[in-house]
């Protein structure tokens, strides 16, 4: 599915979000929507400013927790406790 659909309205607004939070891998934005890394910085370079994207780009490049893999055994949540107010 990597480049085949665009993304819009709530969709491109999820992944954009997902892509954004620290405790969110990529492995559960291609789980959910089915874009690899790869497709979410793409995805990211096209619907970002250039600045925003950069900064992103920067924010997440060897971040730990966006890898399932580099995560820490105990990481089992995939957002903060106080991030989600109506849970």
């Amino acid at each position: 599915m990597d480049n085949a659909v665009e993304y819009m309205g709530a969709d491109l607004s999820r992944i954009i979000e997902m892509a954004w939070e620290d405790r969110t891998p990529f492995e559960a934005i291609e789980r959910e929507f089915g874009l690899n890394e790869s497709a979410v910085i793409r995805l990211m370079r096209q619907n970002l400013k250039s600045g925003s994207f950069k900064l992103w780009r920067k924010r997440v490049a060897g971040r730990k927790t966006k890898h399932l893999q580099l995560r820490l055994p105990e990481v089992i949540r995939g957002y903060c406790t106080r991030q989600y107010k109506y849970h």
